[in-house]
């Protein structure tokens, strides 16, 4: 609703009837997305099965290259976990179904925010006093600019980290280039330790064909990542979250341990959103306490 709600108002502005305004970017954005993305889906999924049935293979050959790991049981343990995971498939299937739903759910909320915005506004205004109340409503715009800011500013982020992964991956011959890419764009939103993360499984199938390989795959996503913190991040994301990197990475600790995945996501936002609401609470000073009346 944040990301949205610029584009949704600017139209207001140009007299489009409230429904088209909201209609009009809402179904926009999601017909976009279904047109950039179900193509690639069957493609993006053979891809991601094969590189996970082939893990313990790459892993093998990985560590036989270094030797300094016990191969069998590396490769007991992970195909263990892929026999569990298709023992459960019914319980993954669930839990697809549950995520989809989920979304389907955001979209649905997020849309009736947009239609009844300043309603839902001035509801929760009326939750204050009377000469509160504009500030209320003030503190609520900040804080959707900052929830938009950092929604759109990462989306783009993702997609600029993903293609250009992408790009370096498949310049070094890296085998699965495209679902490496699609894991680096996507744990691009958990900002500082994302992308290490993203970095490992490259290196791993860098390394299974030869320590050459894997270093310059190591060496790709430095690179990546220096063109984003000195180039991209400044350009894209300018003052859309201000945090220090420290209470950043402390922030998706405490996330990610609370609420796990979900926790390490909304992190940063919820973050964002708190530090909009303590800048923006009015202390009374004293000799204004002392000049109003005890009630």
């Amino acid at each position: 609703m944040a990301a949205l709600l610029p584009l949704v108002e600017y139209l207001q502005k140009k007299k489009f009837p409230k429904v088209l305004a909201v209609i009009i970017p809402y179904f926009g954005v999601v017909i976009l997305l279904f047109l950039l993305i179900i193509p690639l889906v069957p493609f993006v999924v053979t891809q991601i099965q094969q590189l996970i049935y082939g893990l313990p293979k790459f892993i093998n050959r990985a560590t036989d290259i270094v030797g300094f790991a016990n191969q069998q049981q590396i490769e007991l343990y992970v195909k263990s976990e892929l026999n569990d995971l298709s023992k459960n498939v019914l319980s993954v299937t669930g839990q697809v179904f549950g995520g989809f739903f989920s979304v389907l759910t955001t979209f649905i909320v997020s849309f009736y925010l947009l239609m009844y915005h300043e309603v839902f506004e001035k509801f929760v205004s009326r939750l204050f006093a009377p000469e509160l109340r504009p500030s209320v409503i003030a503190t609520i715009d900040r804080v959707n600019d900052k929830l938009g800011s950092w929604l759109r500013g990462e989306l783009m982020l993702m997609t600029f980290i993903g293609s250009l992964t992408w790009i370096v991956l498949t310049l070094m011959h890296i085998p699965y280039a495209l679902p490496l890419a699609v894991l680096a764009g996507l744990l691009e939103i958990i900002p500082t330790i994302g992308p290490i993360i993203s970095a490992v499984p490259a290196v791993i199938v860098g390394l299974s064909i030869s320590p050459t390989l894997a270093f310059a795959a190591v060496i790709g996503y430095i690179l990546i990542q220096a063109i984003e913190n000195n180039f991209l991040v400044p350009i894209i994301m300018q003052n859309a979250v201000g945090l220090n990197p420290i209470i950043v990475i402390l922030a998706i600790v405490i996330g990610s341990k609370l609420m796990g995945i979900a926790g390490a996501l909304l992190a940063i936002p919820f973050v964002s959103f708190l530090l909009v609401v303590f800048q923006n609470i009015e202390v009374i000073r004293p000799e204004n306490h002392s000049s109003t009346k005890h009630t």
